[in-house]
């Protein structure tokens, strides 16, 4: 872990609201205030300025997406704030919505079964507040089934890198993920870019692009 992160957190559940206060305060970060509803979150972000928001999207009083556009809220008002975003189904364009906000970084998409993966969740909570982007695995495939143009000029390895990309992992990651070189990733990277219309130089910003081109087909 590179740092204690302070975190608002956000689900109207009781049970998995403790079970994640237990959770990030197992790998060493303190949850400031743990609440039921969309305006305590954006109240306490207001009051303890977070390193990081953990919100369910659906929450009091109408349970439909409160908690995900009081987070919208939270990173047009601030948009290095990052934010990591349960659900319980998968929703796209929740995750296209978020990468809309500031430059696209900092933001996560998740579905609550990931947290039963308790490494790759603590890994996930960390990258977003280091800036990354996370998009939940099974939200990338069923866009790998779904999707068209503009992906279509896109071979299947290069699909395959995109949507690991799209999950947030580095280069080197995917790499010892597809078994083959850093270079080998970097060339299929400046390929998709090309292929996407998008400048060819391998930067955060240009990454994040990508993916929101990917999420969005």
């Amino acid at each position: 872990m590179s740092r204690a992160l302070r975190v608002v957190l956000a689900e109207d559940g009781v049970l998995l609201r403790e079970g994640l206060v237990g959770l990030l305060a197992r790998f060493g970060h303190e949850v400031v205030a743990a609440v039921g509803d969309a305006s305590a979150l954006r109240e306490s972000v207001s009051a303890y300025a977070p390193d990081l928001v953990v919100t369910d999207v659906r929450m009091p009083p109408g349970f439909q997406d409160e908690g995900l556009r009081a987070a919208l809220a939270l990173r047009e008002k601030n948009p290095s704030l990052p934010v990591l975003v349960l659900s319980q189904y998968v929703q796209r364009a929740y995750a296209a919505e978020l990468l809309d906000t500031g430059d696209g970084t900092g933001v996560g998409y998740l579905l609550k079964d990931r947290i039963g993966q308790v490494e790759q969740f603590a890994e996930a909570v960390e990258r977003v507040a280091a800036g990354g982007t996370v998009v939940d695995p099974e939200v990338v495939r069923q866009l790998l089934r779904r999707r068209r143009d503009p992906l279509a000029a896109l071979t299947p390895r290069e699909r395959e890198v995109l949507g690991l990309v799209a999950e947030g992992k580095s280069n080197g990651a995917i790499a010892r993920e597809l078994v083959v070189t850093e270079a080998a990733v970097g060339k299929h990277i400046g390929n998709i870019l090309g292929k996407l219309n998008l400048p060819p130089a391998e930067d955060t910003h240009r990454r994040v692009l990508a993916v929101l081109t990917y999420l969005r087909g």
